[in-house]
This record gives structure tokens, C-alpha cells and sequence, in this order.
């Protein structure tokens, strides 16, 4: 089997295999520069989601988001 990297988000180490609660950890990533680069992972995920969901919705602030006609 293949050693696992995990991105720790409270403490920001690379852990070898998981070693802090599940709660904190990011992963699994194939190489320690991978799990290194987890936050920016997240930050484009996030961005294409906002863009996607922006597509198709109304956004009034979070009340009553109705679908675009």
C-alpha cells in the first residue's frame, strides 16, 4: 500500500498517513506537494462552485434564492 499525505487545516503540517482527527484533515494525496498545495485546491473548488451556483440562481442574500427563469 501506498503512503497517504493529509493537510492538518488547524495546525497547516503535512501529516504521513492520518494522524489528527478527521475533522482536520484534508486529503488523501498521493505526494507531500500535493497535500502542500490542499488550501489552494479548496480555494479553486470553491471559486468554480460560486460561479456555477451564481449561473443558476437569483441571489438575494441567501433569503428565498429561487431558480433563474
Amino acid at each position: 500500500m501506498s503512503t497517504e499525505y493529509w493537510f492538518n487545516v488547524r495546525t497547516g503540517a503535512i501529516e504521513e498517513g492520518a494522524q489528527s482527527s478527521w475533522k482536520h484533515l484534508l486529503g488523501p494525496y498521493s505526494s507531500r506537494d500535493e497535500a502542500a498545495e490542499a488550501l489552494k485546491r479548496v480555494e479553486a473548488n470553491n471559486e468554480a462552485w460560486d460561479e456555477e451556483t451564481s449561473e443558476h440562481w437569483d441571489d438575494d442574500g441567501g433569503h428565498g434564492r429561487t431558480p433563474k427563469s
